[in-house]
């Protein structure tokens, strides 16, 4: 729950790269994260996938000139612009990158392995990143806000599911509970980086309201999707009355997310078509 989509990484600081804001290791470095790797595999013929700085270099020389994300769930196709053979891939990994410039879209394929036996501790686990390329239409977004109403409806979204939640009681507290707000607390306190060099200020704040919401979703939830991890819901009707509280704010989440990340584009959009005669 406090992890930044692997789509949001490439996206924030391959605009920054594509602006010329950070070098190529930089970006290859901030991309990667904890993953041990990630490759490109590109529209070219018969090419093994390439490492980030060669791809994100061809791709500029595509006609790259920004990077979008989509985050897609089952009924809510956010960030996505089609063909349908993307869209369902993208679906499937539940997040994409799109091409600005190039009417492509990157889909990543996840490669895992860690020590036999057992279920290995997420450090041990060694993860490697194939970005597949695909073709996009090249058409406004589905369902992504501006920054302003991002802003706004995470806000209001939050305070009506704290209401609903505390009338019913199943809010999620405990000692669990605590310990992963006070978890989540430390790492936004971290020093950690929200977006890259180019982005606005809001888009910094937006995105980071949007993954403490995240965050206060996924505790109140617990960890087995039901509640009770946290001491809260506890009927069949109280966890009915929780999910439908929270699916709406989740979903704010994840829209204002995409607005976040993808507000480099949508700026150099707006330049674009300012300067049209």
């Amino acid at each position: 729950m406090l992890d930044e989509p692997r789509s949001g990484r490439l996206a924030a600081w391959g605009n920054a790269l594509l602006a010329g804001l950070v070098s190529p290791d930089e970006a290859a470095e901030r991309i990667t994260g904890e993953d041990a790797l990630h490759r490109v595999a590109l529209p070219e013929a018969d090419a093994e996938p390439a490492g980030l700085t060669l791809a994100l270099g061809r791709l500029r020389a595509m006609g790259a000139t920004g990077l979008r994300i989509a985050l897609p769930v089952p009924g809510h196709p956010l960030g996505l612009s089609g063909p349908p053979e993307f869209n369902a891939r993208a679906l499937e990994a539940g997040e994409a990158v799109l091409v600005d410039g190039a009417a492509l879209g990157l889909v990543p394929l996840l490669w895992e392995a860690g020590p036999p036996g057992g279920e290995p501790a997420p450090e041990d686990v060694h993860t490697e990143v194939v970005w597949e390329c695909l073709p996009v239409r090249q058409a406004p977004p589905a369902d992504v806000p501006s920054l302003a109403e991002a802003e706004r409806e995470l806000a209001e979204g939050m305070r009506e599911a704290t209401e609903v939640l505390t009338r019913l009681d199943v809010a999620g507290s405990g000692p669990v509970a605590d310990a992963a707000l006070d978890a989540y607390r430390a790492r936004a306190e971290a020093g950690r980086r929200l977006l890259a060099p180019g982005y606005p200020p809001r888009a910094v704040r937006v995105l980071e309201l949007a993954q403490r919401v995240s965050a206060l979703v996924a505790i109140a939830h617990g960890g087995g999707g039901d509640g009770r991890e946290h001491g809260g819901a506890v009927s069949a009707a109280q966890m009915a009355a929780r999910t439908e509280a929270l699916r709406p704010v989740e979903r704010t989440a994840r829209r204002a997310q995409v607005a976040a990340y993808n507000a480099y584009a949508e700026e150099l959009e707006r330049r674009r078509e300012g300067g049209r005669p």
